[in-house]
């Protein structure tokens, strides 16, 4: 049986809305901008980048730095763009969003020195901030009220499949084409997917926040935050958070520096996104038999151990693959955990702010990941000691997780 902190009740966690008012175009618009907004603005860059860095002289530092720095806007300004989305839903967010990542993949792809590389990631963060899960993870969870936990599976079990789809694709066009004109080429995609589908999409009215449960009226967002359960859950998520990035963005040279190629290393990328794709299907079978400390705590410590294994193990190539893949199914459950933790624990109202206060210092993490990511891995002499430590960052994550319990 779960215990006290268990889901909460239909009261607390959002309005019943009634099946035939949901829009219906808007879980197969966002499944498809999902998977082309992560595939193109996040996945693409850890597969390009050394030949941006061996075409330039730009040094990886450097142009991983840029990157993280997009990672850190997008964080900060998910904090507004939170409340925008509580009060006037997602279609201006998440259209102009996509104007705004397009913009900014153009202008990476043809930026003729590091400075203007780097103020395009930068405006590539606030294209972040308005498309990427969070905003949403806001529609879906006021769209669909009870029924959120399938709504946002459909979604992520999609955006699972970013890494899959663009990480390949992205490595056979920099083999037929340059890092700039392979830019170029995504961004026409990300044009032709994410525009029209949010603006044509997203039309519906945006419903009323849904009435307090009584117990919870004087649970208000200002108190939420400054909680003990809400400040140890942020923390659990961020130290997490930070670790699972950094996995993400030194899987490819973890592999290549032990001996796979960088196709090889690409597609492993890929096939963990398979893999996150498979674990979602898990989720609501695992939220519906755990309390949310209970599977917070288990998660994390899942991803600490396939992070361990991916440092620890040697090879051969195959079953490092296959580890990648597991590790992706542990942070596929990881994504939606953190999309429902607000609602599990206190309720929809004020989603988009909650949820963008929880996530923002997650993506700060997750910000710094990639640049810290390889700075440890250069100090402590390769990428398999940089996975033990972040496996260590999980452990502690998992302790503090455990403290995050409500009353």
């Amino acid at each position: 049986m779960p215990d006290a902190d268990t889901n909460a009740t239909a009261a607390d966690t959002g309005a019943v809305v009634p099946e035939g008012s949901r829009p219906r175009a808007v879980l197969p618009a966002l499944c498809a901008t999902q998977i082309t907004s992560w595939g193109i603005v996040y996945y693409a860059f850890p597969v390009l980048n050394s030949r941006i860095t061996a075409d330039t002289g730009w040094s990886t530092t450097s142009t991983t730095a840029a990157f993280s720095g997009a990672l850190l806007v997008s964080a900060l300004v998910g904090i507004p763009v939170g409340r925008v989305l509580d009060q006037w839903g997602p279609r201006a967010v998440m259209t102009g969003g996509s104007v705004l990542a397009v913009a900014a993949i153009l202008a990476i792809a043809y930026a003729p020195n590091l400075a203007t590389f780097t103020a395009a990631w930068l405006l590539a963060g606030i294209a972040m901030a308005a498309t990427f899960y969070q905003p949403a993870f806001a529609a879906l969870t006021r769209w669909w009220g009870e029924q959120r936990i399938r709504a946002l599976t459909v979604v992520t079990l999609a955006g699972g499949l970013a890494s899959t789809v663009f990480a390949p694709l992205t490595a056979t066009l920099a083999a037929n084409f340059d890092w700039r004109t392979t830019y170029a080429l995504l961004a026409l995609i990300l044009a032709a997917v994410t525009i029209p589908a949010h603006a044509l999409a997203l039309r519906a009215p945006w419903p009323p926040l849904p009435a307090p449960h009584v117990d919870r009226e004087t649970a208000t967002s200002k108190s939420i935050t400054r909680s003990r359960p809400f400040l140890l859950l942020t923390a659990a998520l961020t130290l997490n958070g930070f670790a699972i990035y950094a996995v993400v963005i030194a899987l490819v040279p973890l592999l290549t520096e032990r001996g796979a190629s960088p196709t090889t290393a690409a597609w492993a990328l890929g096939l963990g996104g398979a893999g996150q794709t498979l674990g979602r299907t898990l989720y609501a079978t695992l939220a519906r038999r755990t309390a949310v400390t209970t599977r917070t705590v288990a998660l994390i410590a899942l991803g600490g151990a396939t992070t361990a294994a991916l440092g620890f193990v040697p090879g051969p190539i195959p079953l490092l693959v296959v580890l990648a893949v597991l590790a992706g199914m542990v942070r596929g459950n990881l994504t939606l955990l953190q999309a429902t933790a607000v609602t599990d624990r206190w309720g929809a109202n004020d989603y988009g702010r909650l949820s963008g206060l929880l996530a923002a210092p997650v993506t700060v993490a997750g910000a710094m990941a990639p640049f810290a990511g390889a700075a440890l891995a250069a100090e402590l002499g390769g990428y398999p000691a940089l996975f033990a430590v972040l496996a260590g960052a999980s452990l502690l994550a998992c302790a503090l997780a455990a403290g995050s319990r409500t009353l």
